[in-house]
Order: C-alpha cells, then structure tokens, then sequence
C-alpha cells in the first residue's frame, strides 16, 4: 500500500470534515478533533484507516501494516514512558471500531492488549502492588479476546495485537452489522477503522470507574447530562447491559473534580460539534479521560427540542435556520403516544429509556419477533440484556424490554435511535421456559404487554393513548413559515384571549400541546396568557386546559354577539350553505382513509400514488369554495381564526404533508374543520343532534 494508512490522532490534517470522516471513521475523527482542536484529556492512540479495512477485507494482512503499527507505536511508547510488551513497565492498549457512520455495539472492541501471566506482576507494581486490579485485567483481556477474536489470547503480546485488530475488520462483515447497515442504509463497502489507543483503568481502585454520557437527555431533550457510570469497572461493563449501572448524577458526591471536568469537557465537545454528543469516559484514580465521542442517538421528540434549546441559546453556535434544516422533516409528525391514566394498575417499573407506549405480543427470542412482525403482529421483544444478535428483532419490535442494564446500554442506544418506546433495568423480570416470570406470577408468550417508555411502567393488556405533538415543534413551524433568525418575536400568536376562551368553550377542553399549535406560543407565553384567564380557564391539569362555567357563559356570549348581528336566519342560511360543504369534506376524508378494492373498501395504504393524487386533487376546489364560504360571513367575529387555520393546513398539504388533511394528531385540516362545525351549529342555537336532524329532513 502506498499512502498512509495510520494516524498519530494528534497528527495534523489538511483535509474537509468529510474527507477525515471518510478516512478516520467517526470515532477516529472525533478522537482527532478533542486532541488536537479541543485539547481534551484523551489517551493517546493512533487510527488505523477505512482503507486498511477495505483492503484487508479484499487482499489479506499487508506488510505496511505491521510498518506502520511500529511506528506509531512507538510513538505512543515515547509519550508515556512505558513499552508495550515490557514486564517491568507494561503498556496495554485497547483496540476498537469505528466507521464512518455510527454503528453502537455491531463491531468488535478488545480491551487490555498486551497482558499475559508474566506482565501480570509488573502491572500490579506500576499499580501500587495491587495485583487483584492486575489479575481483573487479563481475566477481562481473556473475556473481550474469546468474544471477538474466538480463542484465548496468545501469550505474545504483538500476536494479541495482530489478532484483535484482524477480529475489529472482520467484524465489519458480522451478520448484526450487516443486518445494522441494511435497516440503516448504510453503505456495505465503506470499511471500518481501528483505533489503537494506550488503556486507562475504570478498574484500579475506589477512586476510578466508567461510564457513559449524554450531553444532554436523549430520550426528551432536557438539558441535562444524562448517562450512567459504574465504578471500578471498564467501559463494556457500561454498554453491554449485563451489569446494574448508576445514574450519572451521583459523580459528583462521589468524585466531585472529576465530575466537574466532565461538565466541562461535555460543554466543550458539544459547542464544538453543535449537538447532542455521546461520550464515552473513564476516570482513573480520579482523572478523567475522555476516550471517544459521536452525535448521540436520540428520540425524533429530543432531536426537536435540542435543535429548539440550541438555536435559542444566544451563546451557541446554531441558527434557526440551522436548526430547522436539521430537524424540518420530523416537524409534522413529531407526535408521542403517551398513556391515558385509568385504573390499570402496573406490572412494576424499570427505567424509561425511550418514550412512547408500545402494545403487543410478549416475545422473548429476536428471530421470532420478526416473523410474528412479517405476519402482521405487535411485539414487545424482552430480553435479558440486548446483544448486537438481536439487532433485527429490535427493529422489528413495536416496543423493547430488557431486566438488566441501564440508559446507555445498547438496548436504550438503538431504541431511541430508532424512536422507539423502550424500558430497560425490570430486574423483576425472570426468564422462564415460554414466557418470563415476575414475582411468581408466569407471562406467556404471546400475551399482550404494554410499556411506558417515558415511566418505566410496564402493563398486562394493551393501553389507551393519546398522542400530541411537541411544543419545541410547534414553535419551529411558526419559524419555517416567518422569518427564520428574526428573534423570538418572530414567533407570534394567533389566539387572542376571546379566541382561545372560545376554542377550549367548543369542546369543554383542549389539550395543551394543540392550543401551543394553534396559537404558535411556547409553554411559557401559554403559561402567561393562561394566568390572566383564570375566571374562564381551568389550567390545573397538566395536560389539559379546561372550560369553567364561567367560560362556558363567556363563549356562549361571543357566540350569542355574533348571532345577533348576524341575525338568526342569517346564522342558519349560513350553516345549511355549510352542510353542502361539509358532505363533500366527508366524502373526500373518506376516500382518503378507505380505497375501493374489487367493489369493498379497504385501508388505504398509499400505495396507489395515482389515487391520492386524485383525492387531493379535489381537494384544491373545496379549499377554494370554503374560503369563499368564509369570506361572505359578515360582519367579522371570530371566524377569522378558522380562516387562518385552515389556511396553514391547506398550505401544508401543499408542500406535500399529508398527514394535515386528517392527522388528529395535528392541527390538520379535519380537526378544524370539526371545530369550526361545532360553532356554526352554536351560532344556529341548536345541538349537533338538532342540527343532523334538521340536515336529513331538508
């Protein structure tokens, strides 16, 4: 091989981002970037490249490779003053993935590198004589070699090498990254690089652990750290799920300076890369290390508040306009399910390490939640802790389950990746023959289960939901449609305070979520408005905004007003011109919902792209005729703020969202339009039944 293959990851660059990416992998650049941009605390290693990896996988070991582990080697040698391979003063490296495109737990890590019974006394020495930590470490050399390599590791310490650094590029072709690339369309012939990197013990004593973090909470967005540690331990300990963690939270009475300079690394890497970061750290009698770092996956719902808190924050480095290209497309469907309280009661709780509700069938093995899924069925996979083996069932899974673990092992990883609801840490739950088992009482497979991946809570049956959109959401729409870095007065209101008194009077409530959408306000500005309301709003409900009796009069006379200079006969022409509308509206909803197949209606699918096409093709002319239907509504009361609306979810449909013509999950079209029905019937003086019946009769 003629260019370079291996990188010192202090060594200088004259390379894009994307171009160091493509040869670096991402842990590898990532690695590059705190050394030597950012100046962090990091071990010092080198990278072998993406293209040592393609070219083993093609052509075999090569000779420049052992070239040029030589020198950086030795490089690494000369920067701390210990030989790898020495009895009297060992170093031990670790050897670790790392492609391109994030791939968390598909690819082979080794830890220890280098030991062997003979190097055992001198590790013990250069540790203060404690040979129960230098025995930890080659049983853990052991466990990670037979792992990925698949025999115990030579005595040999260059053979060690050779051998784990061969396992890491053939793990590249492992069928879980495979089946990880083909759910995550990620190319088959980019390669992985190797970083080899001098080892800091987790392990050494009281003073020392690992643990892994989130700048910060990946599940919802809050803007905490959020991760796990166990101390006197290495970092497979963390990710593997086989071991109970403890939050990240208490660090700092434990070891207040090193959880200080974490905080202050986490800002400095997140400010640098201006996102979510995942970092992976090690602190070793009580000095913190910071050993790799990545975008952290996260929920669609935190993707959308972080990109929000970010571009909000006068003193980060991301726009609006950065943050909407960023997050844009998940905006309107940024919905979460969450439960509806009854009487059910819980099974018990684990930890909430993904939100949303999942309902299924309870399985206990990956390759049969896949084929229940391919014959049409919902899952909850549960398992003891996930290994990469499992990473199809995952996919497949409505929703993930786990006794063992905490939020940062690979089940919490992939699941909030992929957005889906996910506890973790039940260690209630005992596997059993056909089901698991849980304070004596036994759970079939194939029984329905539900989980609360925001509670932790886990359900027999399956449970009622309600989903709403985000408020961070909400307000990034308003900023998609004015002026994108204009300043928080660019996000305006739409509800007056008669509007939003009469909006919640319609129903008798409203879900607080819609009224943020609707009126384009964060939780504060509602917050605001809902306090100088309280006469007419009862805003104790966490989740809803009700209607007291005193609003219900109050809408009634906004409606009564209306009515009357409107005039009586006016107000019913104006609803029976409605119902003519209203028919046609139906009609097309349900020539969106239902398709005619061999003369039955089914499900549409969307499949047919010609048929909805059609369907919303018509529905430009119903747009068009309600508009003017508006229009001629005179004299002007509070029918504008339908106008408004149906005009934003008219223009959404447009732009291709098709969720706004009948989502209710959104303010789309249907939902106002149910609205604005319920206040012509009002402004008729009859009921919804009076109304139909007077419909039917003409």
């Amino acid at each position: 091989m003629s260019e370079a293959i291996a990188f010192m990851f202090d060594a200088p660059h004259a390379l894009s981002d994307a171009q160091r990416l493509e040869l670096l992998g991402g842990k590898g650049k990532s690695l590059s970037d705190m050394t030597r941009a950012m100046g962090l605390p990091v071990p010092p290693g080198f990278t072998l490249g993406t293209g040592a990896c393609r070219h083993y996988l093609r052509s075999g070991w090569s000779p420049a490779f052992d070239e040029a582990i030589e020198t950086h080697l030795a490089q690494i040698e000369t920067m701390l003053g210990r030989r790898f391979g020495d009895a009297v003063n060992p170093l031990l490296l670790s050897v670790r993935s790392g492609g391109a495109a994030s791939m968390p737990g598909m690819m082979d890590t080794v830890l220890n590198v280098g030991l062997n019974a003979d190097i055992v006394p001198g590790l013990a020495a250069r540790s203060g004589g404690d040979e129960d930590f230098a025995r930890d470490c080659l049983h853990r050399l052991h466990e990670s070699f037979v792992k990925s390599v698949g025999h115990a590791p030579p005595d040999a310490p260059r053979a060690q090498l050779r051998a784990a650094i061969e396992a890491v590029f053939q793990s590249w072709n492992s069928e879980r990254a495979k089946a990880y690339r083909r759910i995550e369309a990620i190319a088959d012939d980019a390669g992985t690089a190797v970083n080899i990197q001098a080892m800091v013990f987790g392990n050494r004593d009281a003073m020392s652990g690992t643990g892994v973090v989130f700048s910060r909470n990946p599940s919802d967005g809050e803007p905490q750290i959020f991760g796990d540690i166990l101390f006197q331990a290495q970092g497979e300990d963390v990710v593997s799920g086989a071991h109970q963690t403890i939050d990240i939270a208490q660090l700092p009475s434990r070891l207040p300076d090193a959880a200080a300079a974490l905080d202050r690394c986490l800002d400095a890497i997140e400010r640098h890369y201006r996102d979510l970061v995942d970092v992976e750290f090690t602190i070793e009698s009580g000095k913190l290390w910071i050993l790799q770092a990545r975008p952290g996956k996260r929920s669609p719902e935190a993707a959308i508040r972080i990109a929000h808190d970010m571009a909000l924050d006068p003193d980060f480095p991301l726009t609006r306009s950065e943050a909407l290209d960023r997050v844009g497309h998940l905006l309107g469907a940024a919905a979460r399910s969450r439960r509806i309280a009854g009487d059910e009661s819980a099974l018990g709780a684990g930890l909430g390490a993904s939100p949303g509700v999942a309902s299924g069938k309870l399985v206990t093995c990956a390759e049969r939640a896949v084929n229940l899924v391919a014959q049409g069925e919902a899952v909850i996979l549960a398992r003891p802790e996930t290994s990469p083996e499992d990473i199809e069932g995952i996919a497949a899974a409505a929703g993930l389950l786990t006794s063992r673990g905490g939020l940062a092992s690979h089940a919490a990883v992939v699941a909030r990746g992929w957005g889906k609801p996910a506890v973790v840490g039940w260690s209630a739950m005992q596997f059993v023959e056909g089901g698991i088992s849980v304070e004596g009482m036994r759970i079939d497979e194939g029984a329905i289960l539900s989980i609360d991946g925001e509670s932790g809570e886990i359900f027999a049956g399956a449970l009622a939901c309600e989903t709403h959109l985000t408020p961070e959401a909400v307000v990034m729409m308003g900023w998609r449609d004015g002026p994108a870095d204009g300043g928080i007065g660019a996000v305006q209101s739409a509800l007056s305070d008669d509007e939003l008194v009469l909006l919640v009077a319609l129903k008798g409530f409203c879900p607080r979520d819609a009224a943020i959408e609707i009126g384009r306000l964060d939780s504060d500005a509602l917050a605001a408005k809902l306090s100088g309301l309280d006469e007419f709003l009862d805003a104790s409900s966490p989740r809803f905004i009700k209607v007291t009796d005193s609003g219900k009069a109050r809408g009634d006379q906004m409606v009564a007003a209306h009515r009357d200079a409107m005039g009586l006969d006016a107000a019913r022409d104006r609803l029976a011109a409605f119902h003519i509308l209203n028919d046609d509206f139906k009609t097309l909803v349900t020539g969106w919902q239902m398709r005619p197949s061999d003369g039955a209606p089914v499900f549409n699918n969307h499949s047919d792209p010609d048929y909805d096409a059609a369907i919303l093709g018509r529905m430009s002319g119903l747009h068009r005729d309600t508009m003017a239907w508006l229009e001629a509504i005179e004299p002007r009361g509070p029918l504008p703020f339908f106008r408004t609306r149906l005009e934003a979810a008219f223009a959404r449909l447009q732009a291709g969202e098709t969720p706004y013509l009948a989502s209710p999950k959104i303010d789309s079209y249907h939902n106002i339009w149910f609205e604005l029905h319920e206040y012509l019937i009002r402004l008729a003086g009859m009921t919804r039944a009076e109304a139909e019946g007077r419909q039917e009769a003409g």
